[in-house]
C-alpha cells in the first residue's frame, strides 16, 4: 500500500488507512478514488498529489 502527499499543503492519503471521515474505506487504492477527489485540507485535485 502506498502513501500520497498533497504537493500544496502536505496532507497524506494512506491507502492502508483510507480516509474514513471522507467515506473512503481502508485499503482503497489511489487509482480507485473518485476522479473528483480533493484534498480535505486545501481543496486541490488528485493531480497535485505525489507518491511518497
Amino acid at each position: 500500500m502506498a502513501v500520497y502527499v498533497c504537493g500544496v499543503c502536505g496532507w497524506e492519503y494512506d491507502e492502508a488507512a483510507g480516509y474514513e471521515e471522507g467515506g473512503i474505506a481502508p485499503g482503497t487504492k489511489w487509482e480507485d478514488l473518485p476522479d473528483d477527489f480533493e484534498c480535505p485540507l486545501c481543496g486541490v485535485g488528485k493531480d497535485q498529489f505525489e507518491a511518497k
